[in-house]
């Protein structure tokens, strides 16, 4: 009776961890999830300086989790967070503004870390996400505001797209599809065309850079340049890199930091550029787990010194709960910076409209 009992377990269990692999074989397969690099590009990445033992590598040891951090712990957080105004309490307010008609040399942002730039008449659009920051749109959801844009109000040529790296909150599979004929030409680093092919971009839109690559697209130049992260939408990690950018129009210097954590690569930056007109900083979904790959307020205010540019804005909030912290206390931060370090710190709203040739413009704050 016992050996049957047992038995009946055994199999009723093995049923289960079926049903759970195929059930997880069937999600990671799912479109969205995109495709690990594979025939000349796989090669192309295995001759990169920075891609050893399988896998690219940061410039410096990174753990993605501290050595005290608890991965089913923060997998836990970062879906079910329980820290206090982590969302706002009313709708956030934003600026509905009409993309296709905008001048030359402004900035709009979107919320999270996406941007609309036109510069010498040239839309850049960074790193769009719209939709959700996880596989399933349920899951993380983005704050309400007055006006969320979507890919609707993107104009119907974008001539260049710069992507940082492949995350969920950072590449929007969504977005993706449905501005894929609109977009002229692609800048990313090496591996992110994988995903981009597999969703019916054409090769020849893409390029792919390794750090210390440049590219000139239309009438402006683009330096990848290192970032301390990590990339994967599933469970295959670090099979494409993440990166930072430099973009020169030929006035203007505007760095695009990307997403990671502190690290000596950013002095770095600071030193062999020394003009930079305006530098977009992540600030917010930092958690002191992730410090390695992510920027805490004292890192971020170290990083924005070595960088040293004219003007500031720190993105990577206001869209998304990813981490414990309040929403608005990455914007109060940089608030505190601004003040004591003699930082140019701007806090447009999302969808304002931020004019690169007027340093000195101001914003109210919105966020208190």
């Amino acid at each position: 009776m016992l050996k049957k009992i047992l038995k009946r377990m055994l199999y009723t269990i093995l049923v289960f961890v079926v049903v759970i692999g195929i059930g997880a074989t069937s999600v990671l397969n799912l479109p969205s999830f995109g495709r690990t690099p594979s025939g000349e590009r796989l090669v192309r990445i295995q001759q990169s300086l920075n891609y050893r033992e399988g896998k690219f590598q940061n410039l410096e040891p990174t753990p993605h989790l501290t050595p005290n951090g608890n991965i089913l712990k923060n997998f836990y957080r970062y879906f079910f967070p329980d820290a206090q105004d982590l969302k706002p309490n009313t709708v956030l307010p934003a600026v509905q503004t009409n993309l296709y008609t905008l001048p030359n040399k402004p900035m709009v942002w979107f919320g999270h870390s996406s941007y609309l730039l036109n510069v010498n008449n040239t839309r850049v659009l960074i790193d769009p996400i719209f939709h959700s920051a996880s596989p399933f749109s349920f899951m993380v959801e983005p704050f309400e505001a007055t006006y969320n844009y979507l890919s609707a109000d993107i104009p119907d040529t974008i001539e260049v797209l710069v992507l940082t790296h492949d995350h969920w909150d950072h590449l929007d599979y969504t977005v993706m599809k449905e501005l894929k004929d609109r977009i002229q030409h692609v800048v990313c680093p090496l591996g992110v065309g994988a995903h981009l092919e597999y969703w019916g971009f054409a090769p020849t839109k893409i390029t792919e850079l390794d750090w210390q690559d440049e590219t000139a697209i239309e009438n402006l130049k683009f330096f990848c340049l290192p970032a301390r992260h990590f990339s994967g939408r599933g469970l295959n990690r670090d099979q494409s890199l993440w990166g930072s950018f430099i973009l020169e129009t030929g006035t203007y210097t505007i760095y695009i930091g990307g997403d990671g954590g502190y690290g000596k690569h950013i002095a770095e930056i600071g030193k062999h550029f020394p003009h930079i007109d305006l530098a977009l900083m992540e600030n917010g979904q930092y958690n002191q787990s992730w410090r390695y790959i992510h920027l805490l307020p004292k890192d971020l205010r170290r990083a924005m010194n070595e960088i040293g540019a004219k003007r500031y804005f720190t993105g990577h909030n206001s869209k998304f709960a990813l981490a414990k912290h309040s929403w608005y206390e990455p914007m109060r931060n940089v608030q505190v910076y601004a003040k004591e370090d003699g930082l140019n710190v701007i806090t447009p709203k999302i969808g304002e409209v931020v004019h690169i040739d007027q340093p000195n413009e101001q914003f109210e704050v919105w966020f208190n």
